[in-house]
């Protein structure tokens, strides 16, 4: 029998509650034991505190995450960060270079020059950092993986994932970061395609690395069209259509400028048949895949009930006992997604603001954009980005981006926040 993991966790709020409830979880099982934690304001969550029954559990409260890691490093195996996004580089450093292992929430990053520093400093690590992307844990994916690279369904031809994700404007609000392209001179990036529906962008990608199934597609070449809807820096709603390294294309369309309930699916076409794969909890009621044979059989895949950040976690301990092979997702596999998010920007060349004409709120404060949900299935369906669609609030992109032009990012990130909106 072995010993619980000893866990630190950065931050209580946001989505640092989902680990504070995830470790909780594998510690009621044995898996893992919190010794630790911080925040900024740590007042703010008295009553959190409670209900993660603290006291009862021993749990040493911090104000500062360098503090608590100075405090208590050689009490420790791992650290969860789940904090934001610009602040995640610094972070892993400070627990790398402690010899700790880190559970990294995702984006990592969404600066392809940061992650390559970031992988470098996690080759000096004894252990492996692993990046929080949820649905890859999820077993009928990882079933299907394993059969495509096989070659059950023939040679991939296209990938697609659409996403549409309601929010209100409180949710560019929750935090100084939310939505901005940059912060004190740092890149953020944050977006629907680089966070919230981040994970289908990973998932696409996944289904692209036919080669393998631990393996991500590459981009190599990449059209894009980002539009505004709120009021924000950056856009919330984005059209990409890629050739990867092996000629596959992927098209993805995800927007936060719309209503109702939230629907996610991404689409796999091979020689032989089409997987339509549901993504876990946008539909409930939806099977987890449907396969549709070119012969005309179907195939209907049952989903799994898991709480996901919490078999994410439990699969990285493994991990760390050596009953796995590897992290699920690595920082040197998110190369292939931070890439495609900086090609995005880099390719479309501009921030397209949506008219006023074409934008309504409904009673619950969402906004929305008139054809722009059938737009992403669109896309999905036939490639073509909402300009080529005819979509009345569409301009064209600028162009292609390939990753020879990635030095360019921060330029162009400059032009986008000095353009006149």
């Amino acid at each position: 029998m072995y010993q619980p993991l000893r866990v630190a966790i950065i931050g209580m709020g946001g989505f640092a509650g989902k680990h504070q409830r995830s470790v909780k979880k594998l510690e009621e099982e044995g898996e893992l034991r919190l010794i630790c934690t911080c925040d900024p304001c740590p007042e703010n969550f008295t009553e959190k505190q409670e209900e993660w029954e603290y006291i009862r559990r021993g749990v040493r409260v911090f104000n500062d995450y360098l503090e608590m890691l100075n405090a208590c490093a050689s009490e420790l195996d791992m650290v969860t960060i789940p904090t934001p996004i610009h602040l995640h580089a610094r972070m892993h450093q400070a627990c790398v270079e402690r010899g700790l292992a880190v559970y990294l929430e995702k984006p990592p990053t969404v600066d392809w020059k940061e992650l390559e520093g970031m992988i470098e400093t996690d080759s000096h690590s004894v252990f492996q950092t692993m990046v929080g992307f949820n649905f890859i844990v999820d077993p009928p994916r990882r079933l299907l993986k394993e059969r495509l690279v096989k070659g059950d369904f023939g040679n991939v031809r296209q990938v697609a994932a659409y996403g549409m994700g309601p929010r209100s404007p409180v949710y560019y609000q929750r935090a100084s970061w939310a939505g901005r392209l940059m912060m004190d001179d740092q890149l953020v990036l944050d977006s629907c395609i680089s966070n919230a529906m981040g994970h289908v962008v990973h998932n696409a990608l996944f289904w692209c690395g036919a080669e393998g199934l631990d393996r991500w597609g590459e981009p190599a070449e990449t059209e894009a069209e980002i539009y505004r809807a709120h009021s924000i820096q950056n856009g919330d709603t984005f059209f990409t259509r890629s050739r990867m390294k092996d000629n596959i294309e992927l098209r993805i369309g995800m927007t936060h400028a719309c209503s109702g309930r939230s629907r996610q699916e991404e689409w796999v076409v091979c020689e032989d048949a089409v997987i339509r794969y549901h993504v876990q909890n946008s539909v409930p009621g939806d099977p987890a895949y449907i396969i549709q044979w070119n012969n005309g059989h179907q195939d209907v895949g049952e989903p799994s009930k898991h709480d996901w950040v919490v078999e994410n976690m439990r699969t990285y301990g493994q991990y760390l006992r050596k009953q796995r092979e590897r992290p699920l997702t690595t920082l040197a596999d998110c190369r292939p997604f931070v890439r495609l998010n900086n090609l995005v920007y880099l390719a479309a060349g501009r921030i397209n603001d949506i008219p006023a004409e074409f934008i309504r709120q409904d009673e619950q404060g969402f906004v929305e954009v008139a054809e722009l949900c059938e737009s992403t299935v669109d896309l999905a369906a036939t490639g073509r980005l909402p300009s080529e669609q005819g979509r009345p609030w569409a301009v064209a992109g600028g162009g292609k981006a390939e990753v020879e032009d990635l030095h360019e990012l921060r330029k162009v990130i400059q032009n986008m926040l000095t353009s006149p909106r």
